[in-house]
């Protein structure tokens, strides 16, 4: 790890190495054996597990920078390291990103019973070479009476009671990548980045375009990162990471999950998403909530254990992944919203652009609080797993765009108004690689108080002008406004300009 410094771990943890109750390190497919009992193998030859819990429990979530932690907390993290030196376990080391500043050896205990767990955690990171003493570390304990996640940031130790959901052990490590990016001078984003190459001279010339996509999970976020924009060789879109990354002070990007992706599987559709659907169907991938019936078969569309069904699924049998995991330099932010008064897509200031970051305006999921999938939701960065003042995220976020000269848009992969208009995959595929192009004339809209598309190739943006879809729209428009005023206005450490800059 290179500048968190040396932090001591529980000292009662066992040495995995030298503890007769712990596994360590098992091959995968020594771990696919120990979760044998609980295993439906899909029609690919594919594990497909039902997990107790099938979300992430963030009501139940503390950490020690942001909540009161007293001594009951601390009690709960000394159960979970006691149970680690008692109980059958499975403990695996994986490392964290690639970035000669931003990479980390991540250790996870899990109670052995649950090794499915590890499975899929797994393989997403890529293995430790050598001896090295783990940066951070998580311990699993589902079958424990209670449900509590505790978090002590410094130390890099989480304990994961009560769970037996693998997000929680994925989102555990990735809360602190993000925390030792904003520690770095830099910002943790939960955030897909692509590298799109382009042929933009007659001479044949190629150039790249680094693009990040901001979004809650299920908005679109691994659609739009994976897509490969409709490209012909020589030119190509390429994924580089799906969910988590770093923007650090120099302009690049560090990934963090380099073996795999942990992507939704809810309607997966293999004609309008066929890397995806190829990957997930693959006999490497790992399914978690999946309609899997007794025989195999996989259905896709059904919402029999949730609507947040997942799969843990291999980069390499992802067609649009490249080998990299880091962006070499950002040129282009999306926020992804499904705010039904927003356009298709719009061009934002640094100041507008932080106050996005800070607005977080979504749809809530069942990746979050099944209970209120389809709700309104505004989440700071769209990010759940920020630890540390809010309000200075968007002031960095604004300075390192600002800085940086990075172009920021608002993409919206809803629906405008009362459902007239659905902006779709094409369309937004369409936006999004004009505006890598360069080939998107910009105006300046009045009415809307934005900058947007007076002409994009390839579409009739006319069609999408959002207050021909909105009844009442200068009402409705003054009403979000006065919402999003109000709400930047309760982040004390926000500077004036991002509160200012409300669109």
């Amino acid at each position: 790890m290179s500048e968190s410094g040396t932090r001591t771990l529980p000292t009662a943890l066992p040495d995995p190495a030298d503890a007769d109750n712990v596994a360590y390190d098992p091959s995968l497919d020594r771990l696919r054996e120990f979760s044998s009992n609980l295993e439906t193998t899909t029609e690919f030859g594919s594990p497909s597990y039902v997990s107790d819990e099938r979300s992430r429990n963030a009501d139940k979530t503390k950490n020690a920078v942001d909540d009161d932690f007293d001594a009951s907390d601390y009690a709960r993290i000394e159960d979970a390291v006691e149970h680690a030196s008692e109980a059958e376990m499975v403990c695996v080391d994986r490392r964290m990103g690639r970035h000669p500043d931003h990479s980390y050896v991540c250790r996870l205990y899990v109670s052995k019973e649950y090794a499915r767990i590890a499975l899929a955690w797994a393989k997403l990171f890529e293995p430790v070479s050598g001896d090295a003493d783990p940066d951070f570390v998580t311990v699993q304990v589902p079958e424990y009476d209670e449900t509590a996640i505790r978090i002590l940031p410094e130390e890099g130790v989480t304990a994961v009671l009560g769970s037996d959901y693998t997000g929680e052990a994925k989102k555990s490590f990735l809360r602190l990548f993000m925390y030792y990016a904003k520690k770095q001078g830099g910002l943790g984003l939960h955030a897909g980045s692509k590298r799109v190459t382009l042929q933009h001279d007659d001479d044949g010339d190629l150039d790249e375009v680094g693009q990040l996509f901001l979004g809650l999970s299920a908005t679109g976020k691994s659609t739009l990162t994976a897509h490969g924009l409709w490209l012909d060789d020589p030119e190509e879109a390429t994924m580089l990471q799906d969910d988590v990354c770093a923007l650090l002070p120099d302009g690049t990007v560090a990934g963090s999950e380099g073996n795999g992706l942990y992507v939704k599987t809810i309607g997966l559709d293999a004609d309008e998403q066929p890397a995806m659907y190829d990957a997930v169907t693959d006999e490497s991938a790992v399914l978690e909530n999946v309609d899997v019936a007794d025989d195999g078969t996989v259905d896709f569309d059904s919402d029999r254990h949730t609507s947040n069904g997942r799969a843990v699924i291999s980069r390499e049998c992802l067609s649009s992944a490249g080998e990299d995991i880091d962006l070499d330099s950002v040129d282009q932010v999306f926020f992804i919203t499904r705010n039904p008064t927003m356009p298709p897509v719009a061009k934002l200031s640094p100041e507008e652009a932080a106050a996005a970051f800070m607005l977080g305006e979504s749809i809530q999921t069942s990746a979050g609080d099944p209970s209120k999938a389809g709700e309104s939701i505004r989440v700071v960065g769209t990010n759940p797993f920020i630890l540390g003042s809010k309000g200075e995220e968007g002031n960095r976020f604004r300075d390192l765009v600002a800085d940086l000269d990075v172009d920021c848009f608002v993409i919206n992969t809803g629906h405008l108004g009362e459902r007239s208009t659905d902006v779709g995959v094409a369309e937004s595929v369409t936006i999004l690689r004009e505006i890598a192009r360069g080939t998107v004339v910009w105006r300046n809209d009045e009415t809307l108080g934005l900058t947007i598309p007076a002409e994009v190739p390839g579409m009739d943006i006319e069609e999408f002008y959002v207050p021909d879809h909105v009844e009442d729209f200068e009402r409705e428009q003054e009403r979000m406004r006065t919402e999003r005023r109000a709400h930047l206005s309760t982040f004390e450490d926000l500077d004036d300009e991002i509160e200012d800059a409300v669109y």
